[in-house]
């Protein structure tokens, strides 16, 4: 990215796609974060202008690379799906990312916190959600002219963006997509598919043992008819012999 600064003179701006800094703190923040930026994915796969994103940097301003927020997972209603190094605000419409969902770890502070809705908030988020898992605890914001203000009820809440609702059990957090499918981790999600590859082969097998014994009926008939058709022949030929023999067959 090129920068003017004085007539003649341009400096360029980097825009980092990474900070070094790992995914995730440990391996329930990372699973979660993975578990509902795929789950959305497969929520909108079909529409080709929403992008999904999780653990992107998202610079809001031109110019300033400082300014950047990279969420665990975004949501962007408006965009073209695609690869992308990070989300640059002024090349996407300078449309903001929708929908945010942060995962908390042990190792987030109250001020990064802070400072993460602030941000959020400032740069045009639409709806915030952050899940403890924990504490077994979710938390939902959502926008109001210029500022949040705190979905009071989020046990149950559905989301306007998303259309996905959320219930809190006493163990955990379960998302369901608006047609109620839960979302599921992805080794879930392929056990779901081996179980219906395995139904599918078995209803393919029952298919096939049906057909094997339509079959076997059909040429039982035919067997049998053609038994009938050797009878009546054998039944035709004595009738003719006893005539030759001069017997009246009538009576027979």
């Amino acid at each position: 990215m090129v920068q003017q600064v004085t007539p003649g003179t341009t400096i360029e701006v980097i825009y980092p796609e990474s900070d070094g800094q790992p995914m995730a703190d440990n391996t329930e923040q990372f699973a979660w974060i993975v578990k509902i930026k795929e789950n959305l994915e497969i929520l909108f796969a079909s529409p080709a202008d929403v992008f999904i994103a999780g653990d992107l940097f998202w610079y809001p301003v031109k110019g300033n690379p400082n300014i950047k927020q990279a969420p665990d997972t975004m949501v962007v209603f408006g965009r073209p799906k695609g690869k992308r190094g990070s989300y640059l605000q002024w090349n996407e419409d300078n449309i903001s990312p929708q929908v945010v969902f942060e995962i908390l770890s042990p190792g987030n502070t109250l001020k990064e916190m802070t400072k993460k809705l602030q941000f959020y908030q400032r740069y045009g988020v639409e709806e915030y959600y952050i899940y403890d898992p924990d504490k077994n605890d979710l938390n939902g914001l959502l926008r109001s002219e210029d500022s949040f203000e705190v979905i009071e009820e989020i046990n149950g809440w559905v989301s306007p963006r998303l259309g996905i609702y959320f219930t809190l059990t006493s163990d955990t957090l379960e998302i369901f997509s608006p047609t109620g499918q839960k979302f599921l981790t992805p080794v879930e999600i392929d056990q779901l598919r081996e179980q219906e590859r395995q139904r599918a082969e078995q209803e393919r097998q029952r298919a096939e043992q049906e057909r094997q014994r339509a079959e076997q009926e059909r040429q039982a008939k035919e067997a049998a008819l053609q038994e009938l058709e050797k009878e009546r022949d054998r039944y035709q030929e004595l009738l003719a012999k006893l005539k030759e023999k001069g017997i009246d067959t009538g009576n027979l």
